[in-house]
């Protein structure tokens, strides 16, 4: 197991998997033995790149736009604020490159937990990020569509598509 700078931390323990991440209810919210006690919470885009800029995070946009109804945009507009911390704990985390090239825009899959709901981000692949995802986080089975899957111990489950990362954060990862 890999310790990151965060030991001793809630983020150390939930990497770990000492420190168990939060249920969340089929409407998303968090639950603590059945109970909801926190909603999602939502950020606009400027909010969210303004959390990314200060990380260290970049991104990209194959269309040059952030519009959140064109699939050639990459937006974050209705961003979970857990998922925009998450990224910010795997970019502190691993101390590699993250470059995002995804967000809630449209023409990803649906579901509760997709793109558009603001539970994922697409990361472009690099050796840093390949090497930390593989060597820290658990094997789990390939996705229905043969992506190899791997799970933090926050939940947060990081998924190897053909040319991107696909990670749906859970929980914030121990922000």
């Amino acid at each position: 197991m890999r310790l990151t700078p965060y030991a001793g931390t809630a983020a150390a323990l939930l990497l770990t998997g000492l420190l168990a991440a939060p249920a969340v209810a089929q409407d998303g919210a968090a639950t603590e033995s059945g109970q909801a006690v926190a909603a999602v919470t939502k950020i606009s885009h400027s909010n969210a790149t303004s959390r990314f800029s200060a990380a260290g995070i970049t991104w990209r946009s194959s269309g040059n736009c952030s519009d959140r109804n064109r699939p050639t945009c990459t937006s974050f507009e209705q961003l979970n604020l857990n998922t925009a911390l998450g990224a910010v704990t795997l970019k502190n985390a691993s101390r590699c490159a993250l470059t995002i090239t995804g967000g809630t825009e449209t023409g990803h899959s649906s579901g509760t937990y997709s793109h558009w709901n603001g539970y994922k981000l697409d990361f472009s692949p690099t050796t840093c990020l390949n090497n930390y995802v593989t060597s820290t986080f658990t094997r789990i089975a390939d996705r229905g569509d043969g992506a190899k899957q791997y799970k933090a111990a926050s939940g947060n489950i990081y998924a190897r598509e053909s040319n991107h990362w696909d990670v749906t954060f859970y929980s914030c990862g121990g922000c």
